[in-house]
């Protein structure tokens, strides 16, 4: 017997070497980006369609919901600057939304579209799910931390960022046609 020499001819993908850990590996991000792309996508188009809550008042309209978060949040100055125009915030909130979640979804400048939906995340948690006690009973809070990751690894599998990468790579490396 020879040490430190591989005598087995098994391996687990016809590409040879990789193990379904490394798959898992690189697949791990998708389902947390499908889920937040999604999500984000959904929450644009819900405010977007939703005539009571593009109102300055009246009940379900963000202008009432700003105000009762208000005095409960940990940054009232933000709100009181929302307050001015709630309409032109809500409106500003969805479409941010709805390019988060499309950015997200296709991995379109994907570190970018994750800040934003963090920002969006943090924002909404120091005002709208502040004063949840306890405070993981928010939902803003987990959704901010589920933006880090994405954050700082992108999307570097099935996505616009890593065709256009590849892309890029090809003509670097003299083959591109």
């Amino acid at each position: 017997m020879t040490h430190g020499t591989r005598t087995d001819s098994h391996t687990p993908y016809l590409n040879g070497g990789h193990d379904w850990r490394d798959a898992a590996t690189r697949y791990a991000l998708l389902p947390l980006r499908v889920f937040l792309g999604v999500t984000f996508i959904y929450a644009g188009l819900d405010k977007l369609t939703d005539s009571a809550f593009m109102a300055e008042s009246g009940s379900g309209s963000i202008g009432d919901m700003m105000s009762a978060a208000r005095d409960a949040s940990a940054i009232p100055a933000m709100i009181d600057m929302a307050l001015k125009n709630p309409v032109g915030f809500g409106y500003a909130i969805a479409i941010g939304e709805l390019a988060v979640g499309i950015g997200t979804l296709i991995g379109l400048l994907a570190r970018l579209a994750a800040l934003g939906g963090a920002l969006i995340s943090l924002s909404l948690w120091l005002t709208v799910s502040w004063s949840s006690s306890p405070y993981y009973y928010g939902n803003d809070l987990p959704y901010l931390m589920a933006w880090i990751p994405l954050i700082l690894a992108g999307a570097p599998i099935f996505s616009v960022d890593a065709a256009f990468r590849s892309r890029r790579n090809r003509r670097r490396a003299g083959s591109y046609r």
